[in-house]
């Protein structure tokens, strides 16, 4: 499709300005002042997140100061953060070229080339190293004993339960416990495997108490339920947990060889797995998985995996006998079921049984008997054996590093300064949980002065958001389920965060904005009218430019009849669009007004940017869209320094880096800033 819009037309006039870089040398001083002037203007506008000011001041400062290598990388940021990563490429190729000699340019070059050829399952099926570990001892003091199961939070921290030392452990991103939980008055007595539930409580199982605890989410007893026995609602042994939609609780009572149900107030509902039918009965029950209301249930002896409905009902065996012996916890990943078994870690598909290897750890003395994957993609392995928890990394990941970027520098009241920075993957996956240990932060390779993690956006509990309306003409019969969904998206957003709305029509069209606990929402109009020849690239590009400079948490919402136009993507292609969200930190979610409306290009969107995909009318009403992009991990990080280097009265250009290291990945970025004139 033809490109005709202004980025596009300003790379063009790029290309012929570069011919004349030999003219470099001839650049008379006038030249250079009024280079370095729309120099400084360009990085401030860059700072603002107006990347398309940046970019006319950036073309500018070029044409006064030719073939100049660090004007060039700055172009290349600048269309970076517009999503035009073609044309950032080629800038930053140019640079490379004009004899810029920067190993940290040639890195992100790599890093953006990989993410735009490599699918996007690919680093999912990518096998998994050890990447640290944690070991029970620290000298001659003994930090646990056994652990058996673990449960990863959305902030990169988790819990472990040790069995052999009667406790819970609450450690952070880089290892460092950050609190023990002993249960009731009397302690645990051999936890076993430890669940969180959707309010943030947590169940554990204690083996040799025969009962369930139920704790905080800061891992404070509450109540426990159970007792031993082999009458319904008790145990001999009790191991693996798990829930399903309506909030049921599913234990796998190992010595009575069956599954133990109970409802969400913790009172017995029935048991199943004696043989019955096709069904040939437990023989050691192991780890448990509800997903999609389908209960999983793996059995150690026979190495088979079972497939229930959640009233007990068997419904056939999904992985044959003989292939998960040994198996131990069973838990969901990445719309799959993680089964951990001795000295290996197997992804096995719900749906065909399909097995796939994640890790094998060798031979030595091992017993791997829970795995959780964490808020970074990484794999948590409790080893019972070698008494040891381990963290597990993708290949890839560990030889690639981490991705990071200074995205906003504020030095209006210098030496004061504040920046942004953003970690991620090499896979664009934001990297949560991070501390101020876990980042240094120089100045002409000296470090600042008064440095201190402001903020940390995985911690944030307020997001902005912009809803876009599809204003197609098949979107009119829809206006009442537009208006639902608005209303119930401000009240889902609780008056925490400025929601804003977009029309796609035509023309974008911002609709209104304010305070999500604006009353006006729930009578909300559309100004803008249905077109046959609405254009979604257009609206949505609008959206995104409301959401540059808000909070750290920031999403679309997409409600859509379910329609592609002609002109949906004739100015902006499909890949340009997802950039500039993922490369802006904007979830992209798709509100569906009918039902079976999906259309692969949002949904692709939607996918790629972290968000996902609804139906208005579902059965839990849209609270959780706004509880979704709440939860989704946000590695951007907020700095302030105290700055020690002369400004030159606001003309000099102050350099800043900034490396970032998590266990043995690290990464680097750096940039510049000016003063204030004075």
């Amino acid at each position: 499709m033809k490109k005709n819009n202004k980025l596009h037309i300003i790379a063009a006039f790029l290309f012929g300005i570069i011919a004349l870089a030999p003219l470099a040398a001839q650049v008379s001083a006038a030249d250079r002042i009024r280079a370095e002037e729309e120099f400084r203007r360009g990085v401030q506008a860059y700072y603002r997140g107006a990347f398309n000011d940046s970019i006319l001041q950036f073309e500018k400062a070029f044409a006064y100061l030719p073939g100049e290598p660090l004007i060039l990388d700055w172009l290349g940021k600048a269309y970076y953060r517009s999503g035009i990563e073609g044309t950032a490429l080629q800038q930053w190729q140019y640079a490379l070229d004009a004899g810029y000699e920067n190993l940290l340019l040639r890195n992100r070059m790599e890093i953006v080339h990989e993410r735009r050829s490599i699918r996007p399952d690919f680093h999912e099926l990518s096998r998994f190293v050890e990447a640290s570990q944690i070991t029970a001892k620290n000298g001659e003091a003994e930090l646990f004993l056994q652990p058996v199961s673990v449960v990863s939070l959305e902030n990169g921290t988790f819990w472990v339960s040790a069995y052999g030392s009667n406790e819970l452990i609450h450690f952070d991103v880089n290892g460092q416990i950050l609190h023990r939980a002993r249960g009731p008055l009397t302690g645990f007595d051999r936890p076993f495997d430890l669940v969180r539930l959707p309010d943030g409580k947590m169940l554990v199982s204690e083996m040799s108490a025969d009962r369930i605890s139920v704790l905080d989410s800061q891992g404070r007893y509450i109540t426990s339920f159970g007792s031993k026995g082999r009458q319904n609602g008790e145990f001999i042994g009790p191991q693996y947990i798990a829930f399903d939609s309506s909030g049921n609780i599913f234990v796998t009572d190992y010595g009575n060889a069956r599954i133990v149900v109970f409802d969400p107030e913790y009172k017995p509902l029935f048991t199943f797995g004696k043989k019955s039918g096709s069904f040939p009965g437990f023989t050691a029950p192991a780890g448990i998985a509800v997903k999609d209301d389908f209960v999983y249930v793996a059995d150690s002896v026979t190495g088979a995996l079972f497939m229930f409905d959640t009233a007990g009902n068997f419904i056939r065996t999904l992985v044959p006998a003989g292939t998960l012996r040994g198996s131990e916890s069973v838990r969901l990943w990445n719309e799959a079921l993680l089964v951990s078994m001795q000295n290996r870690v197997c992804m096995i598909d719900s749906q065909t049984g399909a097995l796939t290897e994640l890790a094998r750890l060798g031979n030595a003395p091992i017993r791997i008997t829970g795995t959780s994957g964490d808020a970074n993609g990484n794999l948590i392995l409790a080893d019972y054996k070698g008494n040891t928890i381990q963290v597990i990394s993708r290949m890839s990941e560990l030889v690639g590093g981490l991705f990071v970027q200074i995205e906003r520098v504020n030095a209006d009241a210098f030496p004061q300064v504040t920046m942004e920075v953003r970690v991620e993957d090499r896979n664009r996956n934001p990297v949560v949980g991070l501390n101020a240990s876990n980042f240094l932060v120089t100045e002409e390779q000296r470090p600042v002065s008064a440095m201190k993690l402001v903020s940390a956006a995985y911690n944030d509990d307020i997001c902005d958001i912009t809803i876009l309306i599809d204003r197609s003409l098949q979107a009119s019969s829809y206006i009442n389920e537009i208006r639902t969904a608005i209303a119930e998206i401000a009240a889902a957003m609780n008056g925490r965060g400025n929601l804003r709305i977009v029309s796609a029509g035509a023309l974008p069209v911002q609709e209104g904005s304010g305070p999500s606990s604006t009353g006006t929402w729930r009578i909300f109009t559309p100004k803008a009218a249905a077109s046959a020849s609405w254009a979604f690239d257009m609206g949505l590009r609008l959206a995104v430019n409301d959401l540059i400079n808000a909070s750290e948490k920031r999403a679309v919402i997409f409600l859509s009849a379910g329609t592609v136009s002609e002109n949906s993507f004739s100015r902006y292609g499909l890949n340009e669009l997802a950039a500039y969200m993922t490369n802006n930190g904007v979830l992209f979610s798709t509100v569906y007004l009918n039902s079976g409306a999906a259309v692969p290009e949002y949904d692709f969107l939607s996918k790629t940017t972290g968000g996902k995909s609804y139906y208005v009318y579902r059965s839990e009403g849209l609270e959780p869209v706004v509880r979704d992009i709440l939860n989704a991990p946000n590695g951007s990080y907020i700095f302030s320094y105290t700055s020690l280097l002369p400004t030159d009265f606001g003309r000099a250009y102050l350099p800043l880096e900034v490396e970032a290291y998590l266990m043995n990945r690290s990464g680097r970025d750096e940039t510049g800033y000016f003063a204030p004139l004075e």
